[in-house]
């Protein structure tokens, strides 16, 4: 397949470069064969009963960084993007000093000195320029205080909204450019797809009967990445730190009824972790995840083994989470294994998400963004929604 078979006409008017005056007041389109427009905070009434809702429960960090040496100038600026050679959470967590893959704004500007920000009078961060890592550098923090990195970016960065935007993060998007039920930091992106949901509808949701399970994928800019023009497989996907949990194993597990994930990270986290588990399965040996071992893999086992077989895991190990890196694609001709649909937001022309939608529904994907199109629904992060029930599961 070609990334041609994933381009449509999207007008930057539909673009959403600011989100509504409430998270819930968005449109949500319904694909079960059928389209019809609803309201998002309907939500509740239109899932099925006894559904199980997947959530992303990361949180945006404010990774980009401001450096400017001299009043006027302009500032170079480091945006982070991994932790190099540590997980996420231990990143976040670090004290004094820690090491990041990093993109470089006005780079000719930065020699070989120290970059310096004085943010208070017992914090000093300090950046130093190191060797090249892929389209950016390996940047050296070091700091004073008795704070941790994460406390340090919530002091000195802004939010990194999408380039799509085209816009610098404004107060407001500290709040809305999250979700409200975040609790891990670690992403470079939202999951956008929770960015509709309030305490209202999770409360609604609850009412009706519906059950929510947490997991967490930490979003890297590679999102954004758009598919390379000619062949898909051509496309090298992103790594993407995740967090295999018995908590949430077990919910899911336990839980017998429809299944939807909130939004792709959600999916990409469970179809990831089936597979990982279905390696375990056959190998005995548990790994991240590359781009196409998936279908290299048997297709014998539901999701049901290979979770069960992660928790086993767990328990003959005494362990109860673990870090690990997926760069799974998911490509039309793959069957999707953990959930009968997916809450999700309109994605960009010519990106992996859109090809993810694709191998959900089908090329019935045209016929639902052409409707939502004319039907004047908002576009991409801080846009419309949709319920879309997947043509071609095998839960």
């Amino acid at each position: 397949m070609q990334k041609s078979d994933f381009i449509y006409h999207l007008p930057e008017h539909r673009i959403a470069t600011h989100p509504l005056t409430r998270r819930d007041q968005s449109k949500l389109l319904v694909f079960d064969g059928g389209i019809s427009d609803q309201e998002f905070a309907d939500l509740p009434q239109q899932l099925p009963t006894n559904s199980q809702l997947i959530f992303n429960n990361t949180r945006v960090i404010k990774a980009r960084l401001r450096f400017t040496k001299t009043a006027g100038a302009k500032p170079i600026e480091v945006f982070c993007l991994n932790p190099y050679e540590q997980s996420i959470e231990d990143a976040m967590e670090a004290h004094q000093s820690v090491r990041f893959e990093c993109l470089v704004g006005n780079l000719k500007r930065w020699k070989n000195h120290s970059l310096e920000l004085e943010l208070r009078n017992d914090l000093v961060l300090k950046a130093l320029k190191g060797e090249r890592s892929g389209q950016g550098f390996i940047i050296d923090f070091t700091w004073t205080g008795d704070y941790t990195f994460s406390e340090v970016l919530n002091i000195a960065g802004q939010i990194p909204l999408p380039p799509y935007m085209n816009r610098d993060a404004e107060d407001s998007d500290i709040q809305r450019y999250q979700t409200v039920y975040a609790a891990n930091n670690g992403s470079v992106a939202a999951p956008t797809a929770g960015l509709h949901f309030t305490p209202e509808v999770l409360h609604n949701l609850e009412l009706k009967g519906h059950k929510r399970i947490e997991l967490t994928l930490h979003v890297g800019a590679g999102t954004f990445k758009p598919l390379g023009d000619g062949n898909i497989n051509n496309h090298e996907m992103h790594a993407e730190e995740i967090i295999l949990s018995s908590s949430w194993l077990k919910s899911y597990l336990n839980h017998e009824g429809p299944k939807f994930a909130v939004g792709t990270t959600s999916l990409r986290t469970l179809e990831s972790c089936h597979w990982i588990g279905v390696n375990y399965l056959q190998t005995g040996n548990i790994a991240n995840l590359g781009q196409f071992e998936a279908y290299q893999l048997t297709s014998e086992y539901k999701t049901i083994d290979a979770f069960k077989a992660l928790l086993d895991y767990f328990e003959k190990n005494a362990i109860s989470t673990l870090a690990l890196q997926t760069k799974l694609m998911i490509k039309p001709g793959y069957i999707i294994k953990s959930v009968d649909g997916i809450i999700t937001n309109f994605h960009q022309p010519g990106s992996t998400l859109l090809m993810l939608i694709s191998s959900g529904i089908g090329k019935r994907w045209k016929e639902v963004y052409e409707h939502a199109l004319a039907k004047d629904y908002r576009f991409l992060s801080y846009g419309d929604s949709s319920l879309l029930y997947f043509q071609n599961n095998n839960i």
